[in-house]
């Protein structure tokens, strides 16, 4: 039988090392090439803002990183970025806060990103729901020319943003009561 491969072997030939350190010994007569290990530490504070409390630095333990956890150490860490950022979305300016939590790496992405900023998030739902309209306007002349008329009668364009105003304030205060109520 055969002896059992070791994982190291089988890596190599899977995923070949990037850095390769060798050295050679003298072995009586013989020169013989060893392989060191090439392990890298790397320590830093990747929790940003975290309200998880972190273990003092001497306290700290090496935690192994591949592609396959780094999610769960990750959503261990809870890492987190609060800060204030000027408000160009309106006229007025000032500042508004942003407050970042990042649970996995997709929480990395563009639109993840958007989601937990509100003003931005209630921009892309804008923008989704606009695009929404344009794809229903494409190939539909009835439902284009009854948009049309409504864009050129100025006091059924008021009662529509009237009505949507309304609507819109409505559903924010459901959504603030069922979070409310989440919370409890």
């Amino acid at each position: 039988m055969a002896k059992k491969e070791s994982i190291q072997k089988r890596l190599q030939k899977v995923r070949p090392p990037r850095v390769q350190l060798t050295y050679e010994v003298e072995l009586g007569d013989a020169i013989e090439v060893k392989e060191l290990p090439f392990v890298v530490g790397v320590m830093g504070d990747l929790a940003g803002q975290s309200e998880v409390e972190q273990p003092r630095l001497r306290d700290r333990k090496f935690v192994n990183i591949d592609r396959d956890n780094f999610d769960d150490v990750m959503k261990g860490i809870e890492p987190r970025a609060a800060f204030q950022v000027e408000n160009r979305l309106s006229e007025a300016g000032g500042k508004f806060a942003v407050d970042l939590r990042f649970h996995s790496m997709a929480d990395f992405n563009p639109d993840e990103v958007v989601a937990q900023i509100e003003p931005l998030r209630r921009l892309l739902e804008a923008r989704s729901k606009l695009a929404d309209l344009r794809n229903k306007l494409a190939g539909n002349d009835k439902l284009e020319d009854l948009l049309s008329e409504v864009l050129a009668n100025t006091q059924q364009l008021q009662a529509l943003a009237g009505n949507t105003g309304a609507a819109g304030e409505a559903e924010r205060g459901e959504r603030n009561e069922s979070s409310d109520s989440n919370d409890q």
